[in-house]
This record gives C-alpha cells, structure tokens and sequence, in this order.
C-alpha cells in the first residue's frame, strides 16, 4: 500500500531491528514510532507531545534532526514540521536559527501542569483503572529486568537515570516528576520488551493527569527516592522477584496518596453521588 499523502514509508518497518539494541535506545524507538495512516499530523502531535512530558525529550534538550524523526515517525517533513509548530504555540518548544539552530524543549511541567489541572478529574472507576493497570505493568518491567544479563551501558544508564531522579527532587519538583518518568521508562526499557516500554508510557502519562491535580509533597518524594534505589539495587542485583515485590510496594504507595488526597463525588464529605 502508498503512503498517504503526509506519510512516508518508515524504513524502520521493514528493516530488522537491531539484536544489540540497548534500553537506551529503545524507549524513545517505541515512545516515538512509526504513526498509523490517515492520522498523521495529530498522531505526530501526540507522540512529540507525550515525549516531551515524560521526559523522553528533557526540557532543555534538542529534538533529533528533522528528517531522522520524520523517518522514525514514518510522516513527511511537512507533517512534522506542522506538528512542532503547534509545539511552539503550546510553549512546548522554541525554535533557534543558525549554525546552533534546530528545535529545543521549553516545556515547564509545573505550570502546564497546573493549567491543565481540571483535566486531571477523573471517577473514581477511572482512576482505578490507571491504578491497576500501573499495578500490573510496572512491577513485571521491573521482573523481566532483574531477570536478564544487562550489559554495562544498560547498567549504567540505570544507575544515571536514578541518580537524576535523587538530584532532580533538591532541585525543582516539575524537574523531579520528569526524571521519575524516564527511570520508570528505563526499566520499562531493561525488560526487553517494546510492548512493555508502550505500556509505561501510557501508564505514566495516565498517572502525569492524576498527580498534577496533588500538591507536591517533600515526605513523599523522600519515600519515593527511597523506593527507586530499593528497586534499582534488586535489578542490578538480578533480583527478580525483590524487584517485583519492590515495584508493587512503590505503585502501592503512591496509589494510597492518590485515593486519599483526590476527591470524587461519592466520597465529599456530606455529599452524595
């Protein structure tokens, strides 16, 4: 089948992947893939946007060449150039021209975050279901990493991702939440598994809505630290099952804080559903 116009044939769809591809390089393979047909310029938007929340594109960093994204999106420069442009409307990112030129992050968590607040409401049933589905998805990444030989890059990719998280929370919390979500993305990633990869990173967008509707609480992110290293130091340990019950604990915690401080209209004080 012919691309539609706005989509061009991904070479990354018929080439094999691979077989020594680290963590590293797979979770942005899989948070930015090829777009399905007859969406290509929302599709676009969505991924580049998701990344950049997650922090798969940092703030600050550069976004990749454009015609190496617009190959692994499988889109015509026209359709990304389309899609970061409306980037740079949302305050996403801004656009330098020059020998230094190109497209960089300026994406600020906190107060997109706190704009975006009422989105973040949500029934009870749904925030249920973005709790188990964490629950379920996030302690088997963790299993499955633990569970493999990782090679050095990966290991130390791992040990950095987590050291940004601990240096991240002295600093700026929008910048903490950030690098939580790449950590969780890096074991997503040291599972070996793409699929996996996809499911955290809908998992931890699903659970950017539900914290931005919380206050930020140092204790918290104290415990949570705590947590990271405890997980961390099972995977590297090849620890599988401590990692798992480790994760499970962790996801535990953080849905507890979210059922308590995010009110639903079964649960107002004097109220009724």
């Amino acid at each position: 089948m012919s691309p539609t116009p706005g989509q061009v044939r991904d070479p990354a769809q018929t080439a094999t992947r691979p077989a020594r591809m680290t963590a590293q390089d797979l979770v942005p393979e899989v948070v930015l893939r090829p777009v399905r047909e007859g969406q290509a310029y929302e599709a676009t938007l969505e991924q580049l946007a998701t990344a950049v929340r997650l922090g798969v594109l940092p703030t600050g960093s550069q976004l990749p060449p454009e015609r190496e994204l617009a190959t692994r999106l499988g889109v015509s420069r026209v359709t990304l150039r389309e899609a970061i442009a409306t980037l740079r409307d949302l305050g996403m990112v801004e656009t330098r021209r020059g020998r230094a030129g190109g497209s960089f992050v300026t994406y600020d968590w906190a107060a997109r975050e706190a704009e975006t607040g009422d989105a973040a409401a949500t029934t009870e049933a749904e925030l249920e279901d973005v709790l188990g589905f964490r629950r379920v998805v996030e302690p088997g990444t963790a299993y499955l990493a633990a569970s493999r030989a990782l090679p050095a890059t990966d290991r130390g990719w791992l040990k950095e991702c987590l050291r940004d998280v601990s240096d991240a929370s002295r600093r700026d919390a929008a910048e903490h939440r950030q690098a939580d979500s790449r950590l969780h993305l890096a074991i997503a990633g040291l599972s070996g598994s793409p699929s996996l990869v996809e499911a955290v990173s809908r998992s931890q967008s699903a659970l950017h809505q539900l914290l931005a509707a919380i206050p930020v609480l140092p204790r918290n992110i104290e415990h949570s630290n705590a947590d990271h290293e405890a997980v961390v130091d099972a995977i590297l340990s090849g620890e599988p099952e401590d990692a798992r019950e480790l994760a499970e604990e962790h996801c535990d915690k953080t849905a507890a804080l979210l059922r308590g401080l995010l009110a639903h209209p079964t649960t107002h004080p004097g109220g009724t559903p």
